[in-house]
């Protein structure tokens, strides 16, 4: 994650995280409770300080969920690590930042379109960056029909390129588990004994 050295203000990557919209409290789940939605593909993590992050959150976000359990929705969905991810010890910093009493108010992390990176590094660090707790309400949702029976779905806002995202897995599940990326390539002609290879081209017929 970026310096105050990326050449904007802190009064100009405030409002930058503001027309983007990465975080909103919106909706509600199954039991009634509030739901903040991070989509992680707003997020300008070349730009935007650790400080100013905090700050953020603190004023504009966790200000308005109270003292209420709520759940979290965190859309994976087109993040790419060199323009979306902070870094491993900015999301630590970020974390501990939190205070104690918003993170035991967090009911779950639904966490959409997660992708085999994505459990992979979790998997690796998550027990590092986040005490035992709050990992252990991390739960994996690979399709958005899934997060329905967690979150009620009239009052969620849901970006087109998610929808369009979620369609593409339905064809070529094989993208869920990394066997079949969803940005388009050249393949080889496969082979008549690999069916990964004839599967990777019916997705891109």
């Amino acid at each position: 994650m970026s310096s105050s050295a990326s050449g904007l203000s802190h009064i100009d990557q405030e409002q930058l995280m503001e027309k983007l919209q990465i975080f909103k409290i919106q909706g509600t789940d199954r039991h009634g409770r509030k739901v903040l939605v991070i989509i992680g593909k707003y997020f300008p993590a070349r730009v935007i300080s650790v400080e100013v992050l905090k700050k953020y959150l603190e004023e504009k976000i966790f200000s308005q969920l109270g003292e209420k359990q709520f759940s979290v929705v965190y859309v994976h969905t087109g993040v790419q690590r060199s323009d979306n991810f902070p870094g491993i010890s900015a999301l630590r910093s970020i974390y501990e930042a939190i205070p104690i009493n918003v993170k035991d108010q967090i009911e779950a992390v639904y966490f959409l379109h997660p992708g085999l990176q994505a459990r992979l590094f979790f998997a690796t660090f998550g027990r590092f960056l986040f005490n035992g707790g709050l990992y252990q309400k991390l739960q994996y949702v690979n399709r958005l029909e899934f997060l329905w029976s967690h979150v009620r779905r009239n009052g969620l806002e849901i970006p087109e390129f998610v929808l369009d995202h979620d369609e593409e897995l339905e064809d070529c599940p094989l993208m869920d588990y990394g066997l079949e990326s969803d940005h388009p390539r050249t393949y080889a002609s496969p082979t008549h004994d690999s069916p990964v290879g004839m599967y990777s081209m019916r997705c891109i017929a």
